[in-house]
């Protein structure tokens, strides 16, 4: 996993699809905990925001994966050198003496997941916590997490950093349009394209599709070129996660929809089966290499084949470009990454068929920081979530190194030599989406992938969409599956 992957995007969604399928695996005994305290929610209600408001004496934790000389080095350093010093230095000045400290943990993002929730189902633990984003639903439906306004009061709609977070960016840290958090890291997804290969094909480098057509076509003309794969876009189950966020999520958002809304979880609708229908169309025109989605390390030949010169189109997330082919270090580097790799935004079905009317669409992934609700000081743990999301201290997190974050202003400044990840920053975070942050979505996106891995082996969209629309009924309940 990344360094400061609790502020930034797990590898859920990124180079370990096969360890995100034992991690969905060895979720079952946190879903085991979590899944009853949603039953069983923390009684009571946080403590009042008032509550030793004026206190001039203050203890306060932080806790989050990460751990000095190992998983996460980075974020734990940054927490002792940078966070603990400062802003014990700011209270200092105001007259208030905080005793600050940083909990550490390094184990299994599973295991750390269990430790918080039954830290807060009894009322203890760190005044702050780092959760990844997929979880925030869960920890909300549970009473684990209260929204911010409920811990700290209104006056958390005035915290300046809100005004460099852009909406879309904020949904990672809410729930049922309630705010739960300061987002920190995110990412974003896009289609990548071997500029040499769109020239020899007749394509424009600076292409830009409209439509899923669009990229179609383009990858028609990419067929004519001899030993080259024309599209590659995530399926079946070997890919794990990764086929869903980096193919059926992205996708469906682009079909007008998101996997699960109003209350309700996308079954066999019209959206899904448009989507299991692009996935036919690339298979049965032969723009997609089947077997890169089979295969148990396609994913990776896939990168190795981009690298090479061999795909045309690859639709993946940032990390891609920063560290799978970074000439520099990266697992599939491509020296001439710089000059040959461009990149598009993903386009919806059609022009304003994306969610919200939007031309384009991206997934995202990432973290963020959330007030324990049960904390003794409201107030001021809530100026250290405000300091912990400030520009000056993401930038200290950051340590010169390019990588996108939540704060636009942030980003601005730390990604100007960058053009991609500038591009996503610019173009993409505003209409960004991300996974319900829902105990159940490993086994909804488990039927997503079993549904793409029957249109690759040959099934029809229909009996494709039947059998999803089962799986996931059969999952959470059929009264919570929608199907038109």
């Amino acid at each position: 996993m990344n360094a400061i992957a609790s502020h930034y995007p797990s590898q859920h969604s990124g180079r370990h699809p096969h360890r995100r399928r034992g991690l969905v695996l060895a979720l079952s005994a946190t879903l085991a905990v979590t899944t009853f305290a949603a039953c069983d929610r923390t009684s009571g209600s946080p403590a009042s925001p008032t509550q030793n408001a004026n206190a001039k004496d203050v203890t306060l934790a932080i806790t989050s994966n990460s751990i000095a000389g190992g998983k996460n080095a980075d974020e734990a350093d940054w927490y002792k050198n940078y966070v603990i010093p400062n802003f014990t230095k700011a209270q200092k000045a105001k007259g208030v003496n905080v005793t600050l400290t940083f909990q550490p943990s390094g184990v299994d993002d599973e295991q750390y997941k269990t430790k918080l929730a039954l830290d807060l189902k009894s009322k203890s633990g760190a005044d702050i916590v780092a959760l990844d984003g997929i979880w925030v639903g869960e920890f909300a439906q549970a009473g684990y997490i209260k929204p911010l306004s409920d811990v700290v009061g209104s006056d958390v709609t005035t915290w300046e950093g809100w005004s460099q977070i852009p909406k879309a960016v904020q949904a990672n840290s809410s729930f049922e349009g309630k705010t739960y958090g300061i987002p920190s890291g995110t990412d974003g997804r896009v289609l990548y394209l071997n500029k040499k290969l769109f020239a020899k094909a007749g394509l424009p480098t600076d292409w830009q599709p409209k439509s899923w057509q669009d990229i179609l076509d383009a990858g028609a003309k990419l067929k004519s070129l001899p030993g080259v794969d024309p599209i590659q876009i995530n399926a079946g189950t070997a890919m794990g996660e990764a086929t869903t966020m980096q193919g059926v999520l992205p996708l469906l958002a682009g079909a007008g929809t998101e996997i699960y809304s109003g209350n309700k979880w996308q079954g066999n609708t019209k959206a899904v089966r448009d989507v299991l229908t692009f996935y036919q169309t690339l298979v049965k025109q032969g723009l997609e290499n089947t077997d890169f989605q089979q295969a148990a390390k396609g994913r990776d030949e896939s990168f190795a084949a981009f690298a090479k010169g061999k795909i045309g189109i690859l639709l993946e997330g940032d990390y891609f470009w920063r560290s799978v082919i970074n000439p520099k270090n990266g697992d599939a580097a491509m020296a001439t990454r710089d000059s040959d790799v461009g990149w598009a935004a993903i386009p919806s079905q059609q022009p304003g068929t994306g969610i919200g009317g939007s031309d384009t669409v991206s997934m995202s992934g990432g973290g963020g920081y959330f007030l324990n609700p049960n904390t003794k000081y409201p107030q001021q743990a809530w100026e250290l979530l405000q300091f912990l999301g400030s520009a000056d201290a993401i930038k200290a997190l950051l340590g010169g190194t390019a990588r996108i974050t939540a704060r636009q202003d942030v980003n601005t400044e730390v990604l100007s030599t960058d053009p991609l990840l500038t591009f996503i920053s610019e173009k993409v975070l505003p209409v960004t989406h991300y996974r319900p942050g829902l105990a159940v979505y490993p086994q909804v996106s488990q039927a997503l992938q079993q549904a793409t891995a029957d249109i690759v082996s040959g099934k029809s969209v229909d009996d494709a969409a039947k059998a999803y629309q089962t799986a996931v009924e059969k999952a959470v309940g059929a009264d919570k599956v929608s199907a038109s």
